[in-house]
């Protein structure tokens, strides 16, 4: 018995901690990350690509996630969150911060679709990777994430007691429902065709490759040839560049992804079955500590994404990162002038 206290203690104490602390990094850390994001990827030579795009929608989706979320973690240490005790404010906040997060899972696993689209070797479906179709499928993906997560409107309340927060389902079926629609909707779909599609857009790849061969020239038309494609040639030899840091970036936060939102899905699947099981006091500790860390590596997938774009976009992102900064540099001077 003392020990099962002393290890209620504990948890309890850690998840304290790291609610406190922990959070706030996550919070300085992701926000920092997703509007320098926003503003890279806002400009004009990289928002015309439909992944980029796709990309920059994604950030504003995964910082909406943040600040509704992150926020009322560390509020709720020192007894200021507000949506622990008000009903609209709980409602609201569990709607937008699942809403967010659902939105933005799928915006990027169809840049993965997109990516497939603008790999494959047929002519066809490389002419549907357009920004027109990006813009209308992010749109379908907007109003889809705010149907399916109407639940949380209905089914959150505050001031709850025996519950991993405040804030939280008040039946045991409306428990069930929702960690299903986020184990399975928000990560586990759309992280799997995120996989089949990346397993076909090395599929693609590969078929291109083995398409390539040299076409041979006559020697009396190559001079002829020499002006009128090398304007061309440059700009494909640009695109392909492009294309393959997109590639490299897109694989990365998919792995990322991965890693820090696949444990909290198995946790909501786990709580889901064992939610009729009778548990000790210190069983339940420990499901909420591990909830409560698993939540948090998942905020961290979402505020990663530009220190992956920095890491693996090479010259394409990496250049745009210093023209914000050249900007914002000359229009802070500017002022100091004035």
């Amino acid at each position: 018995m003392s020990s099962d206290a002393d290890l209620v203690a504990l948890l309890n104490k850690a998840s304290f901690q790291i609610n406190r602390y922990f959070a706030i990094f996550i919070f300085l850390f992701g926000t920092t990350g997703n509007i320098l994001n926003i503003l890279v990827l806002a400009q004009r030579p990289l928002r015309s690509n439909p992944c980029t795009w796709l990309f920059l929608m994604s950030s504003i989706a995964f910082l909406i996630s943040i600040l509704a979320g992150i926020i009322s973690r560390f509020l709720s240490t020192w007894g200021a969150d507000l949506t622990s005790t008000n009903q609209f404010l709980c409602k609201f906040r569990a709607y937008i911060v699942f809403s967010s997060m659902t939105t933005g899972f799928w915006l990027i696993m169809l840049a993965t679709v997109d990516r497939w689209l603008s790999s494959s070797v047929d002519a066809n479906r490389r002419r549907m990777s357009t920004l027109k179709n990006a813009q209308r499928g992010a749109a379908l993906i907007i109003i889809l994430s705010l149907l399916v997560r109407i639940l949380e409107l209905l089914c959150f309340e505050a001031n709850l007691t025996d519950t991993p927060l405040k804030c939280y389902l008040k039946t045991t079926i409306c428990a069930i429902v929702s960690d299903l629609c986020f184990a399975l909707i928000t990560i586990l779909c759309p992280l799997l065709l995120m996989l089949i599609f990346g397993l076909m857009i090395i599929s693609n790849v590969r078929q291109s490759r083995a398409r390539l061969q040299p076409i041979p020239v006559p020697i009396n038309s190559r001079s002829t040839q020499n002006t009128t494609t090398s304007a061309a040639n440059e700009h494909q030899s640009q695109q392909r560049r492009m294309d393959r840091h997109l590639l490299i970036m897109l694989f990365v936060q998919v792995l990322v992804l991965f890693g820090l939102t696949f444990p909290l899905a198995i946790s909501k699947l786990y709580s889901t079955i064992t939610r009729g099981y009778v548990k000790s006091v210190s069983q339940n500790a420990i499901e909420n500590f591990i909830f409560n860390l698993f939540l948090l590596f998942t905020f961290i997938a979402f505020g990663i994404p530009f220190y992956i774009y920095t890491l693996t976009g090479g010259h394409v992102f990496r250049q745009a990162l210093f023209s914000l900064i050249e900007i914002l540099v000359r229009k802070l001077k500017c002022q100091r002038d004035q």
